[in-house]
């Protein structure tokens, strides 16, 4: 009884508690009458606080009592007003441009700007701020609208106009395209421990869909020297008061203010140079303390940024508990265009409510990120009460045409309606992009191959076809797990062989289970570094048969899971039968007076060569494990994903071949190791990544040629990178049956060494430096050098080859690696 009653008394004193709040609402103006946009309210001495949206309303809910509110905006003189709050009122404010005064500074022609001097004192108070807050937990309103500004009529054959009235667009093809609201409560702790748990989420025009909103990626520091904008620019940015920021920005002194007892310094900044990594703007700097007050930073093409024209930031501080000044509000304002197409809008983050003193448990960041299934089911009532921006018309308005149209668009027959028009079989799918039937509602999809992009050429089998399909269905919703069966065939019109072959992927609880049966005609180098396009234009082109094949009948199959957090491991059986083929089709469209290749490797060129190996049966098993230290991932609805790992990937592998089962003819035991790390940060030198493996037939009793250590090699001016290929390698005359090693460098700039050139500059060109070495009993010693300039994905290098026992060559390389 005592329980009850005391859950009772609980029950009615959070009703009173909630009972006595009230809303404080309004707009805030300008001194012309015209709306400030996203002006910051805040309760004064707390951490607690609001935004107004774009046309300047506001509405903040408080409790019963005294308070005094703080009205601010980043060029505004602040106001304050003291109320009584025992019920909703509104109060309107009128904010004045900020008056910056110049008081007894005398600056002689040729003097140092007084700006200098403060920047230096905040640079040198730069390291202690970044680590005054050892951790903190804080509540998170993160808001996103983008919005299509033009469109044109049609692009690419599409109907724009058709798809503008699916997304909600008016009748000129503007409105718009992304709204969403997220709450999360964010936790870090030093020196770079997040972690981050989404409470509730609205995304316009979806009733299921989670918003991308996240805290994380809106956490500006710019007491961190380097801002790594990842995806927004190629190179990290530098800060304006970062300890070489001098090197970068000019500095100018504009005045000072008084604001709640602190002189406030108003710097405004330019880069030194064109083209640097550098903002335009203003930073506000706190005398005597030094500390960053707030910012309104701008950066353009000028600064190398991707798919944007210009991007502002705006930052403001806020005092909390007389410790440190925390953020208060982050504003991210973009705007651009491409192929007729301008976007513009904003991502904007309100903080409250902090705790400088929280209590961790440090194995609790290994989760980064957590979004449950439940945060996108919150109602209208919900939103209402807890939005702490107003949603301007358009928004509402948005957020009700487009809940009409999500209702539609979820519904099964409006599914069934798009997948019948997406369904439709045409000459020009068969022919070109393949058949695709899907149906959404239940989640499964049937594609095809496209025939022409089937054709292929090679010596061995001529013209041929190797067509392709698969079947998936999702069976596991809640992780996003997908039963997958594929299927193809292939016949050579010269050497007249068919063949065919099934695969399925099947995930079991934690499990996943890869079946493989069938016959296919196979590169004898298992690394596949020539795609079978490449080979095709090589051979019709240039009368050049890189690729060497030979026919296989094969049964495999292989087991694979995560069995603890970084820590990954498979184990994979295949036995196969395997025999040589020979050229049977000589045929080219240029050069016929140049011999095309044997079919063996080794002879390349020599008449009436002899097969490379018997006939032979193989059985095999193969144990591989990974790990890459990492314990850190994202828990979404569809599952747990790992994050990348700041430290290298070690990975073992071991292949036994087991003579006498199956009748296997092989016998031999290869060990395989590897280090890599991807993308490893230098700051404004650019990314670097490397490979190093090695490894040895422990026993090589009864191997085939096609059973050797193969290395991913190159001789095509076009090719495919990889961690661990070479530019100009032999595809097969290097492969051993003893043992290696090799190590692969890549180091992308970004712009650091040929940043004067004007070109390069102005489309974001990044430099490339590869180096790539093998070493095997035979070989003795390869190593490759290669320069070049990359555009996101697309690279172009010139290499050079130095080899102890071939003379040294230099060739381009193009990689296509979209």
């Amino acid at each position: 009884m005592k329980s009850l009653l005391s859950i009772l008394l609980f029950l009615t004193i959070g009703q009173i508690a909630f009972a006595q709040t009230y809303t404080v609402s309004g707009t805030i103006k300008d001194d012309q009458g015209k709306p400030v946009p996203f002006a910051s309210i805040l309760v004064k001495s707390t951490s607690k606080g609001t935004s107004a949206n774009s046309e300047g309303h506001y509405a903040l809910i408080l409790s019963k009592g005294t308070h005094e509110l703080l009205f601010k905006a980043i060029g505004y003189r602040q106001e304050s007003r003291k109320i009584n709050v025992d019920d909703d009122q509104r109060i309107s404010i009128v904010l004045t441009p900020e008056t910056y005064e110049l008081q007894n500074v005398t600056i002689r022609s040729g003097g140092e700007d007084p700006a200098y001097a403060i920047i230096r004192k905040a640079i040198r108070k730069r390291k202690a701020y970044l680590n005054e807050v050892k951790a903190y937990t804080c509540e998170t309103y993160i808001k996103g609208l983008q919005k299509l500004l033009a469109a044109p009529k049609k692009f690419m054959g599409q109907d724009i106009n058709q798809i503008g009235r699916e997304l909600g667009l008016d009748s000129n093809r503007k409105g718009i395209v992304y709204l969403s609201e997220s709450e999360s409560k964010y936790s870090f702790m030093q020196p770079n421990l997040v972690h981050e748990e989404m409470i509730s989420s609205k995304v316009s025009g979806s009733n299921r869909a989670f918003s991308f909103n996240r805290a994380s990626e809106l956490n500006v520091n710019f007491y961190e020297n380097l801002q790594n904008w990842e995806g927004i620019s190629n190179r990290p940015l530098v800060s304006p008061i970062a300890d070489n920021a001098l090197s970068f920005y000019n500095y100018k002194w504009l005045g000072i203010t008084i604001e709640n007892g602190e002189t406030i310094n108003k710097i405004g900044i330019t880069p030194k140079r064109p083209y640097e990594p550098a903002f335009t703007g203003y930073i506000y700097i706190i005398e005597d303390s030094w500390r960053i007050h707030s910012v309104d930073l701008e950066l353009n093409k000028s600064a190398g940024i991707n798919f944007a024209d210009t991007i502002r930031v705006k930052q403001q501080y806020i005092p909390v508990a007389n410790k440190a000044w925390m953020p208060s509000l982050v504003k991210f304002e973009f705007s651009g265009g491409l192929f007729g197409f301008r976007l513009g809008g904003y991502f904007l983050a309100l903080y409250k409510n902090y705790d400088l003193n929280p209590t961790f448990d440090k194995h609790a960041f290994k989760e980064v990120m957590r979004v449950s299934t439940s945060v996108n089911k919150k109602d209208s009532t919900y939103w209402q009460q807890t939005r702490p921006i107003p949603l301007t018309d358009e928004e509402k308005t948005d957020y009700q045409k487009k809940e009409v149209l999500a209702q539609k668009r979820e519904s099964k027959p409006y599914l069934d309606s798009l997948d019948s028009v997406y369904n439709k079989i045409t000459p020009g799918k068969i022919l070109l992009t393949g058949i695709s039937v899907r149906n959404r509602y239940n989640k499964s999809y049937f594609n095809t191959d496209g025939l022409l992009g089937s054709l292929l050429y090679n010596t061995v089998e001529g013209v041929a076809i190797n067509y392709g399909t698969s079947y998936s269905k999702q069976i596991d919703s809640l992780n996003n797990r997908y039963l997958r069966i594929g299927g193809k065939i292939r016949y050579g019109f010269s050497n007249q062989l068919l063949h065919g072959s099934l695969n399925a992927t099947v995930p079991v609880n934690s499990y996943t289970w890869n079946f493989n049966v069938g016959s296919d005609v196979v590169d004898m180098n298992n690394t596949l570094p020539i795609p079978a396009f490449f080979n095709t234009a090589s051979s019709l082109l240039y009368r050049r048969n890189y690729q060497k094949l030979y026919d296989k009948h094969f049964a495999s199959v292989s087991l694979s899971r995560r069995i603890s957090g970084g820590w990954q491991a498979s184990i994979t059986a295949e036995a196969s039968e395997r025999r040589w083929l020979d050229n049977t089709s000589y045929y080219s469209f240029f050069n016929r007076d140049r011999k095309y290749g044997s079919n063996n490797p080794l002879v390349p060129y020599q008449e009436g060569a002899l097969p490379l190996f018997d006939r032979n049966q193989s059985f095999k098993v193969n144990i591989s494990t990974s790990y890459n230290f990492s314990n850190r991932y994202v828990t979404y609805p569809s599952g747990r994903y790992y994050l990348p790992s700041r430290y290298p990937t070690v990975a073992l592998s071991y292949t036994k071949g087991i003579k006498n089962i199956f009748g296997s003819d092989v016998d031999y035991d290869l060990l395989q190791a590897s280090v890599s790390k991807d993308n490893i940060n230098l700051g404004l030198y650019g990314n670097f990544s490397f490979y190093v493996g090695a490894g040895k037939f422990l026993n090589n009793k009864q191997l085939y040629y096609i059973d050797y250590k193969h290395f991913s090699g190159n001789q095509m001016v076009l090719y495919h990178s990889a961690p661990n290929a070479f530019l100009m390698l032999d595809y097969y005359r290097y492969s051993t049956s003893q043992q290696y090693l090799e190590a692969h460098i890549n180091h992308s700039f970004g712009g650091v060494l040929l940043s004067k050139i004007p070109l390069i500059r102005s489309l974001k060109l990044q430099e490339v430096i590869n180096a790539n070495y093998l070493t095997t009993p035979d070989l003795k010693s390869y190593t490759e050098l290669g320069v070049g300039i990359k555009y996101l994905s697309f690279r172009v290098l010139y290499g050079w080859s130095f080899n102890r026992q071939d003379n040294s060559k230099s060739a381009f390389r193009i990689d296509l690696n979209f």
